[in-house]
C-alpha cells in the first residue's frame, strides 16, 4: 500500500497533491549588468577573496594573539608600552615583519570585508563606485603611511 502524501520529520505539516509544497521563486533573472559577451574573459576574484578571507583570518587571529600575549602578558602589561619600548622592539627586524604582515592583512582583510558589506547593501551602481573608491584610497593610504612608519622610524628624533 502507497501514499501519495509527505510526512517532514521536523515538522507536522504533510504534503499531497490536494496540499502541495510551497512554491518557492526562481533567482533573480540576470539584467543587463549582469550579462557577459561570449568571448569575455571569466575570472574567480570572488573565489579568490572568499579563500583569502578564511586564510587571511586564520593568520591575524595566530598574530594578535601572539601580539597581545607577548606585548601584555610576558613583557609587563601596558604600562611598559611608551616611545622607548616601540624604539626598542622595532630595532629588531622580526618585529617590524611581525607588525607589517599584520597591518597589511588586517586592512586588506577589513577592506575585502567591506568591498563585500558595499557589494550587498549599495542598490545603485553610481554609489557602489564612490564608495568602493573612498574605501580602496583609505585602505591604500593606511597600509602605505603605516609601512613608512615602520621602516623609517627613527628612535633618535628630538
Amino acid at each position: 500500500m502507497t501514499t501519495d502524501s509527505v510526512e517532514l520529520s521536523s515538522s507536522s505539516a504533510s504534503f499531497s497533491p490536494e496540499n502541495p509544497a510551497p512554491f518557492i521563486e526562481a533567482p533573480r533573472a540576470r539584467t543587463k549588468r549582469t550579462l557577459r559577451s561570449p568571448g569575455a574573459a571569466r575570472t574567480n576574484f570572488e573565489l579568490y577573496g572568499w579563500l583569502f578571507m578564511r586564510l587571511s583570518g586564520v593568520v591575524l587571529v595566530v598574530l594578535v594573539l601572539g601580539h597581545l600575549l607577548i606585548q601584555l602578558v610576558l613583557d609587563g602589561g601596558v604600562t611598559k608600552v611608551g616611545f622607548a619600548f616601540v624604539a626598542g622592539r622595532w630595532a629588531s627586524p622580526f618585529w617590524q615583519g611581525w607588525d607589517l604582515v599584520m597591518l597589511w592583512l588586517a586592512m586588506l582583510h577589513g577592506g575585502n570585508g567591506l568591498r563585500t558589506v558595499i557589494n550587498d547593501y549599495a542598490e545603485q551602481a553610481n554609489t557602489r563606485f564612490w564608495l568602493k573608491t573612498l574605501l580602496f584610497t583609505a585602505t591604500a593610504f593606511t597600509i602605505v603611511l603605516g609601512t613608512l612608519v615602520i621602516f623609517t622610524f627613527d628612535p633618535n628624533i628630538r
